[in-house]
């Protein structure tokens, strides 16, 4: 059981785990991939992305087929390595999810989940989603609601 899963049972919220067969991470978009697998239009199944904003780290969770609106998500705003992401939420890329992190980051969530009654979210590793509420999300990880995706 990933921290992920173990924060949403903590919680006690209403949550469903989905498996699928890992896709491998090329030059495409992971994430599109992923909603593929798993037979969901991508804007349901929102990517955590970890980037430097002021050189503090922050999670931006988007659309799967959309990005980061860097101008939205602040001033001086990178996306951060693999390393320093991997480092400070405790999973790999691919996997990395808003939820259970190592440290919880300041995190924003895109506006468009709002629209959904599910959505899914990485769950803590390759080959695994968690679908639950778009409130459950937001209040796990207190995060703010935000026009951030483009």
């Amino acid at each position: 059981m990933t921290p992920a899963v173990q924060a949403a049972k903590r919680a006690g919220i209403v949550f469903e785990l989905h498996e699928y067969e890992a896709v491998e991470i090329g030059d495409g978009d992971y994430a599109v991939a992923v909603a593929a697998a798993l037979g969901l239009p991508p804007g349901r199944l929102f990517k955590t992305l970890v980037a430097s904003v002021d050189g503090r780290l922050a999670v931006f969770v988007v659309p799967a087929d959309r990005q980061l609106d860097l101008r939205a998500a602040g001033k001086r705003v990178t996306l951060a390595d693999r390393a320093a992401a991997e480092r400070a939420t405790g999973y790999v890329l691919g996997g990395i999810s808003p939820l259970g992190q190592r440290k919880q980051l300041p995190t924003t969530v895109d506006e468009s989940a709002l629209a959904w009654e599910t959505l899914l979210v990485s769950a803590g590793r390759r080959g695994l989603q968690i679908e639950l509420a778009p409130g459950d999300l937001v209040a796990l990880t207190g995060a703010t609601v935000a026009p951030i995706a483009k």
